[in-house]
């Protein structure tokens, strides 16, 4: 009788459990190395009465060739992309304590603080006046400009009222009216916002500068960036 020496007779009959490769991420792509492997099988059974054609075998090549250009192509792109991102993102967290113009007339005040915004237009104007008002539609005061040139204007509210007291900290919009050629205008008032911090990953993927008074706006729409 035949006997089995050393350990358990059972662990050699213990099923081995089969080893699963995992995937490379490149299963079912064609390298480099596997069409010229493909190509060279192909020339060595070819038909010696039917040999491949030229044309045909330099048609491959660049097709092979254009297909592994475009993929390298992309790869570029995206480190390009993702560069841009990162030199972006350097860019906007250095404005934060400055401040930027903003193309729209509503703003933040804080108290004892001015605040400074700019007149956009297309031609000259005369009689140029500014209203300040909160959100109520309430006028708190009236700044006469003057004549303004075609182009952009800058302006400054010192924070005051019209009984000469200073404005509580809150929100307010400017309106600036003048005439041009003559006739009575409404003008396109922008303002100076000081950012208080900036979103990485906003929406859509986007940069976006939190401004004073709780609003927002993407790092591409920037008019314009003040010390202070």
């Amino acid at each position: 009788m035949e006997t089995v020496k050393g350990g358990n007779p059972l662990e050699a009959m213990r099923w081995q459990q089969e080893q699963i490769k995992t995937s490379d991420g490149k299963q079912g792509m064609l390298t480099q190395e596997d069409f010229f492997a493909l190509l060279t099988q192909e020339l060595a059974n070819q038909d010696p009465t039917k040999p491949a054609d030229n044309n045909e075998m330099i048609s491959q090549m660049t097709a092979f060739s254009t297909t592994d250009g475009v993929s390298q192509l992309n790869d570029s792109f995206g480190s390009f992309a993702s560069s841009m991102t990162s030199s972006q993102a350097l860019q906007a967290s250095s404005l934060v304590g400055r401040s930027v113009l903003v193309n729209e007339s509503v703003f933040g005040k804080a108290d004892g603080e001015s605040v400074k915004g700019k007149i956009q237009t297309d031609t000259a104007a005369t009689n140029v006046h500014i209203g300040v008002y909160d959100m109520n539609n309430v006028l708190i005061q009236n700044v006469p400009v003057g004549d303004v040139k075609a182009g952009g204007s800058a302006f400054t509210w010192n924070g005051d009222k019209t009984d000469g007291t200073q404005a509580p900290e809150g929100a307010y919009y400017f309106k600036v009216a003048g005439l041009v050629n003559g006739e009575a205008q409404e003008l396109q008032a922008m303002t100076y916002r000081k950012v208080d911090s900036v979103t990485l990953a906003g929406a859509g993927g986007n940069i976006l500068l939190n401004l004073n008074g709780g609003s927002n706006m993407a790092l591409s729409d920037v008019v314009e960036v003040s010390e202070g």
